[in-house]
């Protein structure tokens, strides 16, 4: 699994700002205290906003830091000052940090699923297939079902268990047309088994979708569940 953590959100948030000293030009019509004050507004608002950013980015992905430690790093380079360690020492301790976090993830991911799928198979109107897939059907059609190598088209919307949606075709507007062999092997067996017309809710064990490896936001070891609803085949 990659990590996205987020280094470069200041561009956004300083387009077009000079990151000031603390005193402010001064103001022929005497309004310095208010320039004061809303720079020291500003200057807030765009850390929390970087803040924002890192704190959603380190929740998707499971990770932790030290805030102390963070804000150190941040300020040192927004001063323009060396860093505190060696670059080699610090890229070192970056790469065994993200083995740890992956790690962790796996091992957390792994006894949430495996706890949250025992209790869903026991729901009312739950299948468990051979293979661990599960899946419950929301709507019946009547029409043809997929071959493995067919190209579909459906309309999905995918949430981690604890209901977190990572992708939608539905939020999105537009449904998403793929070869059933280009996709996670719970997709590919599900969606041989739907018809057109029909809509499913599936729960996907990891070995099912993205396994130990992750995928970008998805995290190793993480149970996936999506609503998809077939639309149209095209052998």
């Amino acid at each position: 699994m990659r990590f996205y953590l987020i280094a470069t959100v200041l561009l956004s948030a300083f387009c077009g700002v000079v990151l000031a000293d603390d005193e402010a030009p001064p103001a022929k019509d005497g309004k310095n205290k208010d320039a004061k004050q809303i720079e020291e507004k500003a200057s807030y608002g765009y850390g929390f906003d970087v803040g924002s950013n890192i704190a959603h980015s380190l929740k998707v992905q499971s990770i932790t830091l030290k805030i102390d430690a963070l804000l150190s790093g941040l300020r040192d380079a927004l001063e323009g000052k060396k860093p505190a360690y060696p670059e080699d020492e610090l890229e070192n301790a970056k790469n065994e940090h993200r083995k740890l976090m992956l790690t962790k993830a796996a091992k957390k991911n792994k006894e949430e699923g495996e706890v949250f799928l025992a209790a869903n198979k026991k729901k009312e109107g739950v299948k468990t297939l051979e293979s661990g897939l599960q899946y419950m059907v929301l709507k019946t059609g009547d029409g043809p079902s997929p071959g493995p190598t067919d190209r579909v088209t459906t309309h999905y919307h995918g949430t981690y268990i604890d209901g977190t949606v990572f992708d939608s075709s539905v939020e999105r507007g537009e449904p998403a047309t793929f070869a059933l062999n280009e996709v996670i092997p719970g997709w590919t067996e599900a969606l041989q088994l739907m018809k057109v017309g029909d809509k499913w809710r599936l729960f996907i064990p990891s070995k099912l979708a993205y396994d130990i490896k992750g995928k970008g936001p998805i995290g190793p070891n993480a149970v996936l569940v999506f609503e998809i609803e077939l639309l149209a085949i095209e052998p």
